[in-house]
């Protein structure tokens, strides 16, 4: 039997499986009581963020798809777009309860029966963090966040990961790595939120982790054959760039919880740091002798849109500005360094996505200020040293953590179903080896 054969009988009896279970098991309420906290504007932002939160995955494929070669342009879409399919399904059945589900193993996990198959949420109660809105629209919001996620890491292992193993790696990662983190992060009861962890919109759950993910890919999966970096379609990254920056103000400006005055200062924090560390590629390319491109200010936008993720409810203007231009230099530097190492980071996903978000949370624990948001404790600026510390330990510790779990999980991929194409394969293009399609 062909080998696709072979993998395919797994995912289709696990399909069948699931049906099951989903009609004889699944809840139906037969109706879904008042709630008069419920307040329509804060749902119907919630509603508009989750959908552009959603359009940041297609904006990541044009973004990542434009900056390879022309050969594989279809397959690294594809890996982008699959995550809005595969990871849609796990939180259905499961991954919204190991990340918000009732806390398990000391706050490290959520309990995979508290909304398994999405049990109670049409009529649950609602997130103690989103009171005003219903459940089912915290839980799809959320669900945008997992989707984007292990997406961000095919930027390291672009041109030469095979397909049916990367949609075991997305199965793998948001399962063991990221509704962990989330659970212990963003859970009321979870230990990183216990600790005084502050991550407004993902900056240790989505970028932190999808950037040390990515680092580990590529040790793992090795150079390409050919480094040479030929972009399909600079205008592709453009739309991209545009794509995850409009997206991005859901991402932040959602994570408010409603349509209030903490969404809107997240939307403006976002909007200078990513300007700001745009302006700061295009200078610190200069100062090294180069000409200012599109690919490098669509870059540099997309770091400080990372960097300011941790940090855009509990900052200034003025210091989201800050967070923006050393984010970039960081990121530039970091990728010039990358260039001198034998690291096939191929899309620099680790110095942009891993060094911004540790960048990002680094700074909310400097630049935090109570009187933004009274959630958050006093950062170094003002004087307190604690939560500074608490970051800067807190990040370390994940990247170990999230690095050793990837390296596990990609040995376990690999020896269920090679992860690497061969030489042939890479030679002709992923397209056509792994899909049987081209441009």
């Amino acid at each position: 039997m062909h080998m696709t054969k072979k993998l395919a009988i797994f995912p289709f009896i696990l399909i069948v499986f699931v049906t099951m279970v989903s009609l004889f098991m699944g809840h139906n309420p037969t109706s879904i009581a008042a709630n008069d906290k419920i307040n329509t504007g804060d749902t119907a932002w919630l509603l508009t963020s989750a959908a552009l939160v959603l359009i940041m995955t297609p904006g990541l494929a044009f973004f990542y798809g434009g900056m390879v070669k022309k050969k594989n342009v279809i397959s690294t879409m594809l890996q982008s777009f699959i995550c809005m399919v595969i990871v849609s399904l796990i939180w259905v059945i499961f991954g919204f309860s190991l990340a918000f589900g009732n806390n398990m193993l000391g706050g490290f996990l959520g309990n995979p029966m508290t909304f398994f198959l999405m049990n109670g949420v049409l009529d649950g109660k609602p997130w103690v963090a989103a009171p005003t809105v219903p459940l089912v629209v915290f839980a799809f919001f959320q669900l945008k966040f997992a989707i984007i996620s292990p997406a961000l890491v095919t930027g390291a292992i672009s041109e030469r990961v095979r397909f049916t193993s990367y949609l075991l790696f997305i199965c793998l990662f948001i399962i063991f790595i990221y509704c962990p983190l989330a659970h212990a992060t963003w859970h009321p009861d979870g230990f990183l939120a216990k600790l005084g962890v502050l991550d407004f919109a993902g900056g240790t759950v989505v970028h932190l982790s999808a950037g040390v993910a990515a680092l580990a890919s590529a040790i793992y999966l090795k150079k390409r054959t050919d480094q040479e970096m030929k972009p399909a379609r600079i205008t592709y990254v453009l739309l991209g760039a545009g794509l995850l920056w409009f997206g991005w103000f859901g991402f932040n400006g959602g994570s408010a919880m409603g349509a209030n005055n903490l969404a809107a200062i997240a939307l403006a924090t976002t909007a200078v740091a990513s300007g700001a560390a745009a302006f700061a590629w295009i200078i610190f390319d200069a100062l090294r002798g180069k000409k200012p491109s599109a690919m490098g200010t669509s870059i540099g936008a997309v770091v400080g849109l990372v960097a300011i993720t941790p940090a855009a409810g509990f900052v200034s203007l003025p210091h989201a500005m800050v967070i923006g231009i050393v984010a970039s230099f960081v990121s530039n530097l970091m990728v010039e360094l990358r260039t001198r190492t034998g690291l096939d980071d191929t899309l620099d996903v680790f110095p942009c996505h891993g060094m911004g978000g540790l960048v990002g949370m680094i700074l909310t624990g400097v630049f935090a200020n109570p009187g933004i948001n009274p959630v958050a404790g006093k950062g170094l600026f003002f004087g307190e040293t604690k939560l500074f510390f608490t970051h800067f330990f807190a990040s370390i510790a994940i990247m170990v953590c999230v690095f050793i779990m990837s390296m596990i999980i990609l040995k376990i991929t690999d020896l269920i179903t090679p992860l690497r194409v061969n030489e042939e394969e890479e030679a002709v293009g992923l397209d056509i080896t792994q899909l049987g399609e081209s441009l």
